[in-house]
């Protein structure tokens, strides 16, 4: 058995089949005139909106055109370039605009362990950030997919990451005219309410002027994400105000050309759960979506851009009532994991021990060639 082979063709037919399940569930499959069987043409989409990464007013249009018409961006975290290029794969073939994003964790991945971060730069996440980056826009409009370049949850101890990634934004900026990523997520939901709000603002002053969105995180999601471990909190904490998503409103409208999404918590937990056992409360966010267009006297029924974190194992009829409240995008995430190490360890264990053997003998025979060509 080539494993390789294997486990490359397992990892499409995976990223096809969850991103297909994704894009029924948030909404894409049921859009009129987007053609979701091949081809690389997006007819019902804003001409802005065309394969290759996408860039600020870019990026603002296709929210806009999911919240306007109840769908939802498959976003789905990536940690190899070939993961990046089977999601792209999986995006082209149901004609879909996907989101891919790189975690921290998934960041120190792709740069190789190897490659140190200290706490103080996290240079290694870093460079890994940059390097999946470089690989998407590179490959995305040869794909003929439109994709949102995004990363996750960036915890307050995790800043330095942060700060890096947007230093090479701001560098691309100058160089180019974009940044290099199209948005960046920033989760300060441990952090007292008022100190994540200033903090996010802070940020957001200097991602506007490079035209590069923020996605905030409000309430706690639980469960645990990259080192982030809300798995004991209280329930009532699970579920976002109103007024704590206009105190963010308020803040965010005083920046200049901000773009910005808000991950309000409704009841979210992070990670493997199964249907029924955690209570979704999305009518949570269209009450908020209702009060904050009375206080603004927006024009718009939904003036704010939601985002669905730890969607794993949720009702569709949730996820639906969701959409129908402003959510523009969802994380798949978890999906992908189980059903990657499902398929390796129940139907393949033949295959999945021998990548095991094989990657224990490489590391043996790669260890006693340095150490024969170094004596």
């Amino acid at each position: 058995v080539n494993s390789s082979d294997t486990r490359s063709s397992m990892m499409r037919v995976l990223c096809v089949l969850a991103l297909a399940s994704a894009i029924e569930a948030a909404g894409l499959g049921a859009m009129p005139n987007l053609r979701l069987r091949g081809g690389s043409k997006f007819s019902a989409m804003p001409a802005s909106v065309k394969p290759g990464v996408l860039y600020g007013d870019a990026v603002k249009d296709l929210l806009q055109h999911a919240k306007d018409n109840c769908y939802a961006i498959p976003a789905v975290n990536c940690v190899t370039s070939s993961s990046i290029n089977q999601v792209l794969e999986a995006a082209k073939k149901f004609n879909s605009p996907v989101m891919i994003q790189f975690s921290n964790g998934g960041s120190q991945f792709y740069a190789g362990k190897t490659i140190a971060s200290p706490a103080d730069t996290l240079q290694g996440c870093v460079l890994g950030a940059i390097a999946g980056a470089l690989h998407v826009k590179q490959m995305a409009e040869h794909y003929g997919v439109p994709v949102v370049l995004h990363t996750d949850h960036c915890a307050k101890k995790l800043l330095p990451w942060f700060d890096g990634m947007l230093d090479a934004d701001e560098k691309h900026f100058k160089e180019h005219g974009t940044p290099l990523f199209s948005s960046h997520m920033l989760d300060l939901s441990e952090e007292p309410h008022d100190e994540n709000i200033a903090t996010c603002t802070k940020y957001l002053e200097r991602m506007a002027k490079i035209h590069c969105l923020l996605e905030m995180e409000i309430g706690i999601t639980g469960g645990e994400e990259d080192g982030v471990n809300n798995e004991d909190v209280k329930t009532e904490d699970l579920y976002s105000k109103p007024e704590e998503v206009m105190q963010v409103v308020e803040a965010f409208s005083k920046v200049p050309n901000a773009m910005y999404t808000i991950a309000a918590a409704f009841g979210n937990v992070h990670g493997v759960y199964k249907s029924g056992n955690v209570k979704l409360s999305p009518e949570i966010l269209g009450q908020a979506q209702a009060y904050i267009k009375e206080k603004t006297g927006s024009t718009e029924d939904k003036p704010v851009f939601f985002v669905f974190h730890g969607g794993s194992g949720s009702e569709k009829d949730k996820i639906t009532e969701a959409l129908k409240y402003g959510v523009v995008k969802m994380n798949i995430d978890t999906d992908i994991q189980v059903l990657y190490m499902s398929i390796y360890t129940h139907k393949h264990k033949h295959v999945y021990k021998h990548m095991c053997t094989v990657t224990t003998t490489s590391k043996s025979a790669l260890s006693q060639s340095v150490k024969v060509q170094m004596s």
